[in-house]
């Protein structure tokens, strides 16, 4: 299946600005103003991709083959639900995809959405039980509000890819996938020689859809070797 990776090409788009209305936050009018002049964001909506985020999943897709037809997916941090439509675009009817997410989701056809606090006590097993079997892909797109305050924002981050990896450890088949959002920043090294116990290949991807100026990356692992560790 043919699918576009990022904004296709034509008239250039003229840079708008926004007026600082009354009672409006400076940040906000940048992040509004960043909207509007963001070509991923017009293209979604052209696509039909609830999300921007979707061409973060088709570009890593593209390059390490995470989703495959017929495959099973969990998609962890899935609302909106860009990564879950790209999902079942790829899985197509054979497949399934489990979308999941403590906010509340419209639904999304041929996948199944579940409202759930992940980091609440046997969240892992609620969601086990409603994927029924083993995970071909775990993605997680997780992410705790940001305070502003870098350190603070890299441990909250890497405390959801902790979870999100404990997860993908216990459901995934062998030679499953796995791909995970992560900020830049210290204490990574033995998250990542954690996952090169348990994976083939280990490996860090910021796609084109990545804002230059975000500091979030992905780590992408293919080939898990199967079998929960022994810690």
């Amino acid at each position: 299946m043919a699918r576009k990776t990022g904004p296709g090409g034509g008239a250039r788009q003229l840079h708008q600005k926004v007026k600082t209305a009354r009672g409006r936050k400076l940040s906000s009018k940048r992040w509004l103003e960043r909207q509007l002049n963001d070509p991923y964001v017009a293209e979604a909506k052209a696509q039909g991709w609830r999300s921007r985020a979707a061409f973060k999943l088709l570009q890593l897709d593209e390059r390490y083959g995470l989703v495959s037809k017929g495959d099973r997916v969990v998609d962890l941090g899935a609302a909106p639900g860009g990564w879950s439509q790209v999902a079942q675009k790829v899985v197509g009817d054979d497949g399934f995809v489990l979308a999941v997410d403590i906010l509340e989701m419209e639904p999304i056809a041929g996948v199944e959405v579940m409202q759930l606090d992940f980091t609440e006590e046997d969240a892992d097993r609620k969601v086990m039980d409603a994927l029924g079997g083993q995970a071909d892909t775990v993605l997680s797109d997780m992410a705790q509000p940001a305070t502003g305050h870098r350190q603070t924002d890299h441990l909250r981050i890497m405390a959801m890819a902790e979870l999100a990896y404990d997860f993908a450890r216990q459901v995934l088949r062998p030679g499953g996938r796995f791909a995970v959002k992560l900020l830049q920043g210290g204490g990574q090294n033995e998250f990542v020689e954690l996952m090169k116990r348990d994976f083939a290949d280990v490996k860090f991807a910021k796609p084109d859809a990545s804002r230059k100026d975000s500091a979030e990356s992905y780590l992408v692992a293919t080939g898990f070797r199967g079998g929960a560790r022994e810690d």
